[in-house]
């Protein structure tokens, strides 16, 4: 124990003991036999001095008498008051006044609270816009998005009058906060918080959208995923055998699945060249022309060069 925590407690018993010196010598030497000792515990136990734990002396010394004669210990220090609790809040108060004077040169201001002063008629606006951004998520269920506008089935006409609306009213409430009681301010204050975070969740969800977008398969379907084999005729539709596919670059063109199913002499299956078409002639789709002078051909001939065969 300090200096000065002794000094305090011999201050404090040498006032009980002037408040009780009405007591017989003997009763009083009773009482205050062990009040130092008590005094140390109480100032060892808590924060302050004896006369904000225990009050004045004078009190003290009142209570002990009235214990005069009865078993029993020091009294104990009383409960915290409505009063020390004010005292804790004023202190508080104190605190945060002081952070406010040092962070106000930050912001160009006297106090850091001056300057979000001039900042509310902004927070009126965007908390208008978050409301009509959280108004709008909630019942649009076209699965479009929002984007930055609140649309309500991807229309923007919506998306203007539900802004409007949602600043507006926004301005309405702002104005007349200062006007609302003590529990209701506080009301607005949580449901502020709440919006905030639901908006920075929003954010978060867009912009790590836009960062990692999902890209969607739109289905492509190749009209010649099913080709088995190419057949090649000439302007007199006669099969063209041995025909080579090339595209606008010079890149062979492979189509279809270069095997025969049954051989030309029905043998069986055998592999064809992969690199010339038809693989397999003799399942040509069309009858081929009858012998003649170049130019006739049968009446069912195709006049296109090449027809690919449907798949097996």
């Amino acid at each position: 124990m300090n200096g000065t925590a002794q000094d305090e407690i011999a201050a404090y018993v040498f006032a009980v003991r002037a408040a009780l010196g009405d007591l017989p010598e003997s009763l009083r030497d009773e009482l205050l036999e062990d009040l130092p000792e008590h005094l140390a515990e109480v100032l060892a136990e808590g924060e302050g001095t004896l006369i904000e734990r225990l009050g004045v002396p004078s009190a003290y010394a009142a209570e002990l008498r009235t214990s005069a004669g009865f078993v029993g210990g020091f009294p104990d220090p009383p409960p915290p008051s409505p009063d020390r609790l004010r005292e804790l809040g004023q202190e508080l108060r104190r605190g945060l006044g002081i952070v406010d004077r040092r962070l106000g040169p930050l912001f160009g201001a006297a106090r850091a609270s001056e300057f979000l002063a001039m900042l509310r008629p902004a927070w009126w606006v965007l908390r208008g816009y978050l409301v009509a951004m959280v108004l709008a998520g909630i019942l649009d269920d076209s699965g479009q998005s929002i984007g930055l506008l609140p649309r309500i089935g991807g229309s923007e006409a919506v998306a203007l009058v539900l802004l409007a609306a949602g600043v507006l009213g926004s301005i309405w409430v702002g104005r007349r906060t200062v006007n609302l009681t003590h529990w209701p301010r506080y009301a607005l204050y949580a449901a502020s918080v709440i919006l905030v975070i639901v908006a920075l969740g929003g954010f978060t969800l867009a912009d790590s959208n836009s960062l990692d977008p999902e890209y969607t398969d739109v289905g492509y379907s190749d009209p010649y995923g099913n080709v088995q084999d190419v057949f090649v005729y000439d302007q007199q539709g006669r099969l063209v055998k041995g025909a080579r596919l090339f595209d606008q670059d010079g890149t062979p063109i492979h189509l279809g699945n270069p095997w025969c199913d049954v051989a030309a002499d029905g043998s069986g299956p055998n592999a064809a060249d992969e690199s010339v078409y038809p693989y397999c002639p003799q399942n040509a789709p069309f009858e081929m022309p009858s012998a003649g002078p170049t130019g006739s051909a049968s009446p069912r001939t195709p006049s296109a060069t090449a027809a690919p065969s449907p798949g097996r």
